[in-house]
């Protein structure tokens, strides 16, 4: 079972590869040409396009004290329509911009991504078997930025269960042929998405499966005072520097 050094560790993972920090930018907004995800928020990248942006405002709106609520709640009916016109509207994303230094907004967003990614992909590291820290960060990655069961089905026809190849020979083989499929999508927002692969291996490569800090993500250093970190809030950007797009089918 994981402790919490390494939950907090597999997350900052993640965190570097979607907003670029350890601690996450609650604040960041991405909309770039050709993502099928539209818009993306928060500190782990929400999109507009899978109408989990949608579960997560209301959330927000729903919680006590939550300042921005009203004026976000005016946007409810659009993002549960999946309004892909909220990716240029400019009030909507200052308000989103805003209420990331509501501490309400950070709260709903920690226990959004617990609830709608991490322990999701826990159950399904568990259910493979999967209990190394560096496995299940490869898991949860997959869940934030998709197509896991896809490729977990090809893992499996490939070379059977984690149990019967070994996990690290199962997570191997995983990671593989994830690279190669992010390296051959058709998405170009996608092909350059193989840091993120790049990095599992070079953990695998230093033999850090139980992810002792420091370690490096894309180029990140990642200390045990980074994870107690705070990002403050930041401006939109209309285009990633080096972030990865999700695929067309949002995990």
């Amino acid at each position: 079972m994981l402790n919490e050094l390494q939950k907090c560790t597999i997350q900052a993972i993640i965190n570097v590869f979607e907003t670029g920090s350890p601690s996450g930018d609650y604040a960041n907004i991405t909309v770039a040409p050709g993502d099928p995800g539209h818009l993306t928020y928060g500190r782990s990248q929400t999109t507009l396009a899978s109408g989990n942006l949608a579960l997560l405002v209301r959330s927000y709106c729903d919680s006590p004290g939550a300042i921005h609520a009203v004026e976000l709640g005016a946007y409810l009916v659009r993002l549960h329509a999946r309004d892909c016109t909220l990716d240029s509207d400019a009030r909507f994303r200052s308000l989103l911009c805003e209420a990331a230094a509501d501490a309400a907004m950070r709260r709903v967003q920690d226990d959004f991504f617990d609830r709608a990614y991490w322990h999701p992909a826990v159950h399904a590291a568990d259910a493979l078997t999967i209990e190394s820290p560096l496995g299940t960060a490869v898991v949860y990655d997959s869940f934030i930025h998709g197509a896991w069961a896809r490729l977990r089905d090809a893992t499996l026809a490939r070379i059977g269960s984690p149990s019967a190849a070994s996990e690290r020979t199962w997570v191997r083989a995983y990671i593989s042929l994830r690279r190669d499929w992010l390296a051959n999508h058709p998405n170009p927002l996608l092909r350059r998405a193989i840091y993120r692969m790049d990095t599992f291996l070079a953990l695998d490569a230093a033999s850090n499966w139980d992810l002792t800090l420091p370690l490096l993500a894309h180029g990140v250093t990642i200390t045990q005072a980074s994870l107690s970190a705070r990002q403050g809030t930041s401006s939109a950007a209309e285009v990633p520097s080096s972030m990865a797009m999700r695929p067309p089918v949002p995990g």
